[in-house]
């Protein structure tokens, strides 16, 4: 803690955090850019030759690279690629919402070696954690996996994390998760380690690694579940806020003196985009225990309620975007969770056009919206991808930590 009347200045770092930091670099240029060589790979990362040397070989015996045929090629010793190896680690994830417990395993590359589904009822920690450790276990007795190469579990579920008054109220939120230590408790039950992230946090880092974000340096993901939130990737990391909470664009007032909302205000974001708004919307008697589903029999009986639902969404939502891109820049935002796809390929196309904003330059690289991977096991995947993330991912704050000044 920094005394009173100094400053908090920048720290150098030991050389095992420069390792690990550096490792994860490594990987991360060969996750994103394919097949690479020892020297590919210095020019990249900017590394030597030797430390490159150093860390592909560690890499390798730990299974996470793996060696190809080497290319063949005019002059010198022919080159060796190397690639992310799908059998070098291994994970399990957790989606927890209000309706339905789903859990995928995953390799390296996130390929899904087992899935599997419960139906739960707006679950308390009594209920949901019992079904959490019979799925892990029959995840892991479905994928076959060797436990010495499984790195953990994640678990995404919907937030925000201790905000009183917001947290634990509405029809949005899971009752009895308030200061909760499921990490813990989850992870004593299965002997594993334990990741925990919001729903739409994990579901932006499965995009990353996996999806249509996979190139990009600066997004942010929209994950319209039962409520609203956004996952932030910015200058290629995660950003989460002071109290794990950033993102939480659900209950952003867009609409001044519009529809109340169970945190306290009026007009917040989701009460016009989310899934219970929309069931509200379109007065469906039992929203509590309504499904994605039955928006997509409305939508396949040509029901114009639902055209209308999306209609009165548009205004609310070119200001959240104009908002986004006009505080944070990002190179895309990115539309996904478990709205139905062709629901949400329908609102995706009527946003046109979009408003003035920073987003609107003329040389940009992506479009200023793009269609994630929708789908029941969107942030499932998200949160398998949680331990994966932890382990390659280069995390920068080990390079830039708060330091004590001195006395």
């Amino acid at each position: 803690m920094t005394p009173p009347g100094r400053t908090a200045t920048v720290a150098g770092t030991n050389l095992e955090q420069a390792k690990s930091h550096n490792r994860r670099v490594v990987i991360e240029a060969v996750r994103i850019n394919g097949a690479l060589s020892r020297a590919e790979i210095a020019r990249l990362t900017a590394l030597s030759s030797q430390t490159i040397s150093n860390i592909v070989g560690e890499l390798e015996v730990a299974g996470i690279l793996k060696a190809a045929a080497r290319r063949k090629s005019g002059r010198g010793q022919p080159a060796t690629p190397l690639s992310i190896d799908p059998e070098g680690a291994y994970s399990i994830g957790l989606q927890l919402d209000h309706r339905e417990l789903i859990g995928v395993a995953v390799d390296l590359a996130g390929k899904i070696r087992a899935r599997g589904q419960v139906a739960v009822d707006q679950p308390a920690p009594a209920q949901a954690l019992p079904a959490m450790q019979r799925l892990v276990a029959k995840l892991l007795r479905s994928a076959r996996i060797d436990h010495n190469r499984l790195l953990g579990i994640g678990v995404a579920m919907p937030g925000p994390f201790g905000v009183e008054g917001i947290t634990s109220v509405g029809p949005t939120a899971l009752p009895g998760w308030q200061d909760f230590p499921i990490a813990d408790e989850l992870g004593r039950l299965t002997d594993l380690a334990v990741i925990v992230e919001n729903d739409a946090t994990a579901a932006a880092i499965g995009e990353r690694l996996h999806g249509v974000a996979r190139s990009l340096n600066s997004f942010v993901y929209l994950f319209i579940g039962t409520g609203l939130g956004a996952g932030m990737f910015l200058g290629g990391h995660i950003f989460k806020g002071s109290a794990h909470n950033a993102g939480e664009i659900g209950h952003m007032i867009v609409e001044p003196e519009g529809r109340p909302c169970p945190c306290g205000n009026r007009g917040c974001l989701e009460r016009y985009l989310s899934l219970r708004a929309a069931y509200e919307y379109l007065k469906f008697p039992d929203p509590d225990h309504a499904s994605p589903e039955m928006l997509s029999e409305l939508q396949a009986q040509g029901d114009r309620r639902l055209q209308r639902w999306v209609g009165s969404v548009l205004s609310p939502m070119r200001r959240a975007v104009n908002i986004l891109e006009s505080m944070l820049d990002p190179d895309a935002i990115v539309l996904g969770g478990f709205l139905p796809l062709s629901i949400l390929q329908m609102l995706f196309e009527r946003l046109e056009p979009l408003p003035p904003s920073v987003g609107a330059r003329r040389a940009r690289s992506s479009p200023r919206l793009l269609l994630g991977a929708a789908g029941r096991e969107t942030s499932a995947l998200g949160a398998a991808a949680l331990p994966i993330f932890d382990e390659i991912n280069p995390q920068f704050d080990v390079l830039l930590k708060p330091h004590r000044t001195a006395r």
